[in-house]
């Protein structure tokens, strides 16, 4: 017969498998405290990515703005205005930039819109014959006027292909006026060469005019002639009011 085990030996065996799985617990708890850290680190590490996507979109929308307004911007419309006093650094930079646009696109549309006092006739005729060179070489020339085209700005205006006004917008026309120094004779000369310089403008104006080299002569003689649009569109000193 078998001998029975003993109460000490039954005992034994209870502490044995009592360390067992205080052990196993032991092991359990020990990855479960992995399995817990390595979750927080995914998290961690999932927050990160979708702070980094947030600041990826977030950097392509403002790229795709300044994308929009630069591609906004008038240069990319061939328009050009022209917001200031008539001189050669003005006519300089107008002509800089339609040149660059003629060589870009040959025969491409280009519009010139003037918000000016006016300025020199010299340098304004530089940008007209400019204008007209442009024209010749198959772009169409559309000029306009916002607030006011006074003076050299209101011949300029003349120039396009076609010529516009914004409703509340101004032209002014007057005779041509110069500065004359030097010899009585030196002075006739001058004054010679301005009457040669006006007959040039009003034949710029009644070119395209509804009324006659004539009429506009009476009327800007020796006085400033302010036109609203209204006026401008009767006479044929523009061919749209917008």
């Amino acid at each position: 017969m078998a001998d029975e085990p003993s109460p000490a030996r039954e005992r034994e065996a209870t502490l044995e498998e009592r360390e067992k799985w205080a052990a196993e617990a032991r092991r359990a708890d020990a990855e479960a405290g992995r399995a817990s850290a390595e979750g927080r680190r995914f998290e961690a590490e999932a927050a990160q990515a979708e702070a980094a996507l947030v600041e990826a979109q977030i950097r392509q929308r403002k790229a795709e703005r300044a994308e929009r307004d630069e591609l906004s911007a008038n240069r990319f419309y061939h328009l050009y205005h022209f917001a200031d006093q008539i001189s050669s650094t003005s006519v300089r930079s107008c002509i800089d930039q339609l040149n660059l646009w003629h060589r870009q696109e040959p025969g491409c549309p280009m519009e010139v819109v003037f918000t000016s006092p006016g300025g020199g006739v010299i340098d304004g005729m530089v940008l007209f014959d400019y204008l007209q060179v442009l024209r010749r070489e198959g772009h169409h020339i559309t000029t306009g006027a916002l607030g006011m085209a006074a003076s050299m700005a209101g011949i300029l205006l003349q120039a396009g292909d076609v010529r516009w006004m914004g409703r509340e917008a101004w032209v002014l026309l007057h005779e041509g006026s110069f500065g004359a120094v030097g010899t009585v004779a030196q002075v006739e000369d001058t004054v010679e060469w301005v009457k040669k310089i006006q007959q040039r403008i009003l034949g710029i104006f009644a070119e395209r005019a509804k009324v006659s080299r004539s009429f506009i002569k009476a009327r800007w003689r020796r006085k400033d002639w302010w036109l609203a649009s209204d006026e401008c569109l009767k006479y044929g000193f523009v061919d749209e009011v917008r």
